[in-house]
């Protein structure tokens, strides 16, 4: 095969960006900025229901050369055709294989391909070995803490598959330590609840921890208190809330008190002015715990692997909302922190640093191997071929009939329609999870 013969210092790295959802677009397009500083970057948004708006593009602070949605044929397609230097495939695990599987067949016989890079957005509490497995195949996989690195090691090694790809990393979304307010400014002492669109799930449990949030005000008028929210009403995440917090709040008794109300916004600059970070298992913990903020990781629900506070055993984390009352501040273990993707010194930049010398060096390369995940149809026939269709791709990873995402011309007005059903669709997904599906259910109960 021929060599790579431009220069890295000109023109500057080149970077396509796959996302399904905002906070898979965020952790995507931090890793692009921290493995390559100064690179073009491209963004894809996986056309589904969890496609963010512009609002949830524009809080990570990460500017895009061009950005537009696409299905995953789409990008397949324009992926071969774009000379890229390295893929950022942020998405959840069956869309990574599929991508994978679709890129491979793309790049039969190039000379030369990008390096293709994914890993996870944050905290891996659930589905392990399905989730990893489904992400073997990619140059790099991305573990957030030396703990998660072994763990992923350990499962590849366990299958016989290749583990030279983990690559320890650092949440790329850790900012910088805490700074306190400017001088001469004082401000009351602020407690966030950063809450989850599905941890917890039931009604009743999240309706809990919103009347303990308001208690906690109300017992602390000279605190501020904070309820932090992924998105406003109408915005897709990750995950569909059943039951908003936003709605819960508009039905308490009494209302929300002076000193309590919903925030939104870039989670950095809420942590810029928080003092005690409480949640149930939120990634936002370990941005807290890096600013050497008092996070609390709540037991109240029990501690439980549904909830994912179970990944915080050992922590010194772990405290009940009757604690916070009391005024209990927890101390997190500092080892414990350090083997959890959360440096002593606050800092990252070593495994930043490690981590792009190993995409640099791959990119570097006259060629690479092709892509070989370890699902193949001789490994899991019964389970590798749903995964591959459900994103329009065969077995070999090639379009399947009527989903080759070959481009057409299309009017203003046809696109604007086209834009018009696929929000409709979005809605109308939503309504049925946030009121039709629990009317069922309750039906069900009688």
């Amino acid at each position: 095969m021929p060599s790579r013969t431009p220069s890295r210092t000109e023109p500057p790295l080149r970077i396509a960006v796959l996302a399904d959802s905002d906070t898979r677009w965020k952790w995507g397009a931090l890793t692009a900025h921290r493995l390559a500083p100064g690179a073009r970057l491209d963004g894809r948004l996986l056309r589904g229901r969890a496609t963010p708006t512009a609002r949830q593009l524009g809080e990570v602070g990460v500017r895009a050369a061009e950005i537009g949605e696409v299905t995953g044929t789409e990008f397949v397609r324009t992926a071969g055709r774009d000379r890229y230097d390295v893929v950022v495939l942020a998405c959840v695990g069956g869309a990574v294989q599929a991508m994978l599987y679709g890129l491979a067949a793309a790049w039969d016989g190039a000379p030369t391909r990008p390096v293709v890079v994914t890993g996870y957005v944050g905290v891996v509490y659930e589905k392990l070995a399905d989730g990893l497995l489904l992400r073997h195949g990619a140059d790099v996989v991305l573990a957030n803490s030396p703990d998660d690195a072994a763990r992923f090691r350990a499962v590849y090694e366990g299958v016989g598959a290749d583990a030279d790809c983990v690559t320890e990393w650092a949440l790329p979304f850790l900012g910088d330590r805490r700074t306190g307010p400017p001088d001469g400014q004082t401000r009351p002492y602020t407690v966030v609840f950063a809450a989850q669109p599905s941890v917890p799930e039931s009604r009743a449990d999240r309706g809990y921890l919103l009347r303990r949030a308001v208690a906690h005000a109300r017992a602390h008028p000279d605190r501020e208190v904070l309820i932090k929210l992924r998105s406003k009403p109408g915005e897709h995440t990750t995950h569909i809330e059943e039951h908003p917090y936003q709605k819960l709040a508009a039905r308490l008794s009494g209302g929300l008190p002076p000193n309590c109300r919903l925030v939104y916004g870039h989670m950095g600059e809420v942590l810029d002015r928080t003092d005690l970070l409480v949640t149930v298992s939120s990634t936002a913990a370990l941005e807290s715990l890096h600013r050497a903020i008092p996070t609390a990781v709540l037991t109240d629900l029990g501690i439980r692997e549904a909830l994912g506070n179970h990944h915080f055993l050992g922590s010194g984390c772990l405290a009940s909302w009757d604690q916070l009352d009391a005024g209990h501040v927890p101390e997190a273990d500092p080892e414990w922190a350090a083997r959890h993707g959360v440096p002593a010194d606050g800092s990252g930049d070593a495994v930043f640093a490690a981590a792009r010398q190993r995409v640099a060096g791959l990119a570097a390369r006259p060629c690479l191997p092709p892509l070989a995940p370890y699902y193949t149809p001789a490994t899991a026939p019964g389970y590798l071929p749903a995964v591959l269709a459900r994103h329009g791709l065969d077995h070999r990873g090639r379009p399947l009939p009527g989903r080759a995402g070959t481009p057409r011309e299309e009017s203003a007005l046809r696109r604007a329609g086209r834009a018009a059903l696929r929000d409709a669709a979005r809605g109308a997904y939503r309504h049925g999870v946030q009121r039709v599906a629990p009317l069922i259910r309750r039906m069900g109960e009688l």
